[in-house]
């Protein structure tokens, strides 16, 4: 019989914890190793926008049931230009009639908090035999990926691994940064999300059950470095200048905290035995929620040339090939799609306002452009034609 083959994952956070489950799954012994404690993998405070591709990943593996009771859903998206005033409703209809035959369905998307996903993330890790945890130990990845018939690195944008291969990648900063703070909220439903495009940047509100709200606010990096600074009521006072009418903030739940976005992307997705995942290969702006659910979008199209190479179908040696001819198509559709969207609807200019609210006009009245560009938000821009379930 023949021996089952070594992965060695770089990085443990949402990803690479992901790559090493869906590894163990199809037959493979995984080593996953990353600097980080277990208690500092868990500490990050974030909220992710997960969409039906994630689901469906989830589901595959296992770790949806469990997921459910700590997932905030949302049945309507609400897409509003500021700007020129125009607004269109995303719902669970334009997901189209085949898509409520699947299971789990009827939403847009759903929130998910960091911490609950990472519990249950390492809690598999742990239970499983297949699966050997190397968390809070640094330098030990050497030896290991010597002896690996694949290596992942999933170590995140600045990647050590793929500076050791000697694989370059082009990033190119936005003049934006996003905040990204958790508030009590008036005015909105429990199940609707808000994405509202400014001048400044795009503005997401994502419900994280009952009154409460995740707020990623895109604009300048001086402004919201000035903010981060403002003791809780000048920043209330601010946020309030933001937000549509209707939408009230009453208190803050944690503090605001601002980071860079970039769009990026590594020169190749594979060298040797090691492929890229991930922020490792690419990254985009966080407008619609694509970031992560990009990510697990690797996760899987790795897992499937993984277990073909374990059923003996795929050389060992051709994984790296195969899989990234499988996503070159989604990441680069993806950050086009993302930067197009921030910087066609992050300005006043008259002309490009006079598009959008010709775009906004068509997406309004047209239901099978909502069920196709809904589709290509959930499911990826290379699936227009996939099932809804698997």
């Amino acid at each position: 019989m023949r021996a089952p083959l070594l992965a060695q994952v770089l990085g443990a956070g949402p990803t690479g914890a992901l790559a090493a489950l869906a590894l163990a799954e199809v037959g493979w012994q995984v080593h996953l190793e990353d600097p980080l404690s277990a208690e500092q993998l868990l500490r990050r405070q974030r909220a992710y926008a997960l969409s039906h591709s994630s689901r469906l990943l989830l589901q595959r593996l296992g770790l949806w049931q469990e997921l459910t009771p700590d997932l905030a859903p949302f049945r309507s998206l609400q897409l509003c230009d500021l700007e020129v005033g125009g607004r269109v409703p995303f719902s669970s209809a334009d997901l189209g009639p085949a898509a409520r035959h699947a299971p789990a369905t009827d939403c847009v998307g759903w929130v998910l908090q960091h911490r609950p996903l990472m519990e249950l993330l390492l809690e598999r890790l742990e239970a499983n035999p297949s699966v050997r945890l190397s968390l809070g130990e640094a330098g030990s990845s050497k030896g290991s990926a010597q002896t690996a018939d694949l290596v992942v690195a999933a170590d995140g944008s600045d990647s050590p691994s793929r500076s050791s291969l000697g694989i370059g990648s082009w990033r190119l900063p936005y003049r934006q940064a996003c905040l990204s703070v958790q508030v009590r909220l008036r005015g909105s439903a429990p199940d609707q999300a808000w994405e509202l495009f400014r001048a400044q940047g795009p503005f997401a509100v994502l419900p994280l059950g009952g009154d409460h709200f995740q707020l990623v606010w895109s604009a300048p990096a001086q402004r919201l470095r000035a903010l981060e600074s403002l003791d809780p009521v000048a920043f209330l006072d601010q946020l309030a200048g933001v937000l549509p009418d209707g939408l009230q903030v009453e208190a803050l739940l944690d503090t605001p905290r601002a980071f860079p976005v970039a769009l990026g992307m590594a020169h190749r997705c594979h060298r040797g035995n090691t492929v890229l995942v991930g922020e490792t290969l690419h990254r985009c702006h966080p407008v619609g929620g694509q970031g992560l659910n990009l990510c697990w979008r690797d996760v899987r199209a790795l897992q499937k040339q993984a277990e073909r190479a374990a059923r003996g179908r795929l050389a060992v040696a051709a994984i790296g090939r195969s899989y990234a001819w499988n996503r070159w198509g989604d990441v680069l559709l993806t950050l086009l799609a993302t930067d197009l969207l921030v910087r066609l609807f992050s300005n006043r200019q008259p002309l490009l306002l006079g598009l959008r609210r010709l775009v906004l006009g068509l997406l309004g009245s047209g239901a099978p452009l909502r069920r196709l560009s809904l589709k290509a938000m959930t499911l990826g821009p290379c699936q227009l034609t996939a099932p809804w379930s698997e």
